[in-house]
């Protein structure tokens, strides 16, 4: 129709402007048919008698009636479109109805009254298949609304149309193909109008309660007409073919008197009956199962691991995995047969489904590493194509179990040539930051595998796992050299580098983390009395000695509840840590520098790990405590070299998008810059900014401060030893006038506290409720 014009060419792509409608148009669909008081349709059939459709200004009819036209139930119930305009959804209504009670139409049962109905229901326009569902009682003895006379009712108002009328029937009358039934005998009539197509009893056959008696055909669907009394057939009045009316008698029985016990017997379903139809299901099912692929699970299970769906089956809720596409095999039939393909490909490699996590909703997906290395075909694809849509659309976290080896090249029922159009990369990288995606990496994961894991929050790895861009195959193709799988992307490299977040002890730890960290996303808490250490020990966790390093770990754990530390990226940016904690119950984001490592200066690595957990609690809406103790940003010639300029900004702009709740405590140093980017950009930032007593603050360290701003004083001074003690003099000077309480007296900080106080105080912030801002 549009002769190959696209929708922006017809100017269709978008509604006319309301001031352009010209009115409204309704069509109603006049059908051989009628509603039940149950809701569902009964087909009619039968000659039409009448058949004069209304006319009139606004009113036009579509049909293919007549009068003397003979309706098969075995087809499209449909007799005429009658369309009608107004200016006004209501006015159309009104001409609707007036219209349908003009049409002039009997010999077929029709649904006149259903649509007069529908047409005057209350809130007629704004209403669903659902509303018809809940009325079908009310609708299914509407009256219906005639402006035809009975004179015209019996004359054809077609002068060319000389088929002869009916005369009337008395509502009384037996409907056509009736048959007298004698006392003692049952009549078996049709419940429908429609075609015989078998009869399965004779005369002279007895037959029980429930035995089929004949099948009719309606609407292409079979309906089945049992016995509802034992007996001994007497009568069969049609034959496979043969077109009846609703009420026709079809079969006489003779009355046993035994029906009861009979009906009874017949009535007895055997339950564990199982069709055909149904065990072929069944078996294509069980041989996708572990049980089913013994042998494959066998020699997974001898090399220590885990099958895919043993590692789903340990991280979801036990009974609550529904899958998605089991029965799906490569698309590879143009070089295997196809039971080969349902016996070595099953699910294609892939056992992927929605399920539930300590009562959360999810979605989870395994490849399947004994089924072609776990690669992604074209069926593959598809089935995570659909399982992401199904996350985006219904919120879902997202686990992917992503052991396998990348794009596959060997499956053949495709027109495509490089199949580079897959939405799969695209629709995984669109859930970031929209619901937490959590990857676990355990043996061979490369390619497309790869590509997946590393668009995730989080990638949690095993020991033995090689993850990277690129297998062994594609390395030697491209010219790189002869690698084994095992030394692509070792751990000894992915963890020291950032790429892996949690590295365990084996796939059981693995599931574990991963359910762990989902544990802190979508607002679920703890109760607000869990178990936690004892608040004095935060007194005694820093040396007197401000010039002395320590760990920060053990304030973390003291500070939040009692095992509710998860940390992450501990192998990359030492001086950084990130984790995933409970503090009075509430979940957050805890970040802290680490004293341990150059004293807990910020350099490149420790920046980029802060940005991209920052980033991790703003889009999960996790807020963010801050344990600050830093001589500030990692500066100078070699730091330089690692773009620490775009690195260090990048920290600043994670901070300033945060709106979530920032709470920062300021454990010892606060200096420069990088104090600043640890409180999301300025004290004043955070919805509290507390120090210990050991806090101190400056714009940049006291030592290097003394040294430049004092530094022709101290040339000047000849002596080493008075140099040195005036030196030590100003850097006094220098603490005395930068420590916490001199801060807290400008009010550049909000308080200084008793540390063993901060965990109730930032329980009682993060009980304030979070804002946007």
């Amino acid at each position: 129709m549009a002769d190959g014009a696209t929708l922006d060419v017809l100017a269709l792509d978008t509604l006319p402007p309301a001031g352009s409608l010209r009115g409204v148009a309704i069509q109603a669909r006049v059908n051989a048919e009628t509603l039940r008081t149950d809701g569902t349709l009964q087909p009619g059939g039968g000659t039409l008698t009448r058949f004069q459709p209304p006319a009139g200004r606004g009113v036009r009819v579509d049909t293919a009636g007549y009068r003397g036209y003979t309706v098969n139930p075995r087809y499209d119930s449909l007799l005429a479109k009658v369309i009608t305009e107004g200016v006004t959804l209501e006015e159309a209504a009104r001409r609707a109805v007036r219209a349908l009670a003009e049409f002039d139409i009997a010999g077929v049962p029709v649904n006149v009254a259903l649509l007069q109905a529908l047409l005057q229901a209350p809130r007629f326009g704004t209403l669903d298949t659902g509303w018809v569902d809940a009325h079908a009682a009310d609708l299914a003895t509407a009256p219906v609304i005639s402006l035809t006379s009975a004179a015209d009712q019996l004359t054809t108002t077609d002068p060319d149309d000389t088929a002869p009328a009916d005369p009337p029937r008395a509502a009384a009358d037996p409907p056509p193909g009736a048959a007298e039934v004698p006392p003692g005998h049952v009549a078996v009539a049709a419940p429908l109008a429609g075609t015989v197509v078998s009869v399965a009893v004779a005369v002279g056959d007895q037959v029980a309660a429930g035995d089929e008696l004949l099948v009719v055909e309606a609407m292409k669907m079979e309906h089945e007409l049992r016995a509802q009394t034992g007996g001994l057939v007497r009568e069969v009045l049609v034959a496979p073919g043969t077109t009846v009316a609703a009420g026709a008698v079809l079969v006489v029985l003779a009355e046993s008197g035994t029906d009861a016990a009979e009906r009874a017997q017949a009535g007895a379903v055997p339950l564990d009956h199982i069709r055909p139809d149904l065990a072929e299901t069944r078996e294509r099912h069980r041989i996708g199962l572990d049980e089913g692929r013994s042998e494959v699970t066998g020699r997974r299970h001898a090399a220590g691991r885990r099958t895919a769906r043993e590692n789903i089956a340990d991280l979801v809720d036990p009974g609550s995995f529904v899958e998605y596409g089991a029965l799906t095999i490569a698309a590879q039939r143009r070089r295997r047969s196809l039971d080969d393909l349902i016996a070595r490909t099953p699910a294609d490699g892939l056992v992927m489904g929605t399920a539930t996590i300590e009562s959360r909703p999810v979605a989870v997906m395994s490849y399947d590493y004994s089924v072609l290395a776990g690669t992604q075909g074209l069926m593959n694809h598809r089935k995570t194509d659909r399982l992401l849509e199904l996350a985006r659309r219904e919120r879902l976290p997202v686990i992917m179990f992503a052991e396998g080896g990348g794009g596959r090249p060997g499956d053949t029922d495709t027109a495509a040539v490089a199949q580079l159009d897959v939405p799969t990369f695209r629709l995984t990288a669109q859930l970031s930051g929209q619901v937490p995606l959590v990857a676990v990496v355990s043996g061979y994961c490369f390619a497309g595998n790869a590509a997946l894991a590393g668009a995730c929050d989080v990638i949690i790895a095993t020991p033995e796992a090689s993850l990277g861009m690129g297998g062994p195959a594609m390395i030697e193709g491209g010219g790189l050299g002869v690698v084994a799988p095992d030394e692509v992307g070792p751990m000894s490299v992915q963890v020291p580098n950032g790429v892996v977040d949690l590295l365990v002890a084996d796939e059981a730890a693995a599931v574990s983390a991963a359910r762990r960290y989902l544990s802190y996303f979508g607002g679920s808490r703890t109760p607000p009395d869990a178990p936690y250490a004892d608040q004095r020990k935060l007194r005694h966790l820093l040396p007197e000695n401000r010039t002395r390093s320590y760990d920060v770990r053990p304030v973390v754990e003291t500070l939040c509840d009692a095992g509710s530390v998860l940390e992450l990226r501990a192998g990359f940016g030492a001086g950084m840590l990130t984790a995933l904690a409970r503090i009075g119950g509430h979940a957050v984001g805890l970040l802290a520098n680490n004293p341990l490592h150059l004293g807990g200066a910020i350099d490149g690595d420790a920046a980029d790990k802060a940005t991209a957990f920052l980033r991790l609690c703003q889009a999960h809406r996790l807020p963010v405590v801050s344990l600050v103790d830093t001589p500030g940003f990692m500066v100078g010639p070699a730091a330089e070299r690692t773009a620490v300029v775009r690195r260090f900004g990048a920290m600043f702009v994670a901070g300033a998008r945060l709106t979530v709740p920032v709470c920062a405590v300021v454990l010892r140093k606060a200096y420069g810059l990088g104090a600043m980017a640890m409180t999301a950009g300025d004290l004043h930032r955070p919805a509290i900014t507390v120090a210990w007593p050991t806090g101190e603050f400056g714009g940049m360290g006291l030592e290097g401060a003394v040294r430049l701003g004092y530094r022709n004083e101290l040339d000047a001074i000849a002596d080493p030893g008075a140099r040195r003690a005036r030196y030590d003099e100003l850097v006094a000077e220098q603490y005395t006038r930068g420590k916490a309480l001199s801060t807290a007296a400008a009010f550049e900080v909000d308080d200084v506290i008793d540390p063993a106080d901060t965990r109730a105080i930032l329980t009682r912030v993060l009980a304030r409720p979070m804002t946007g801002g």
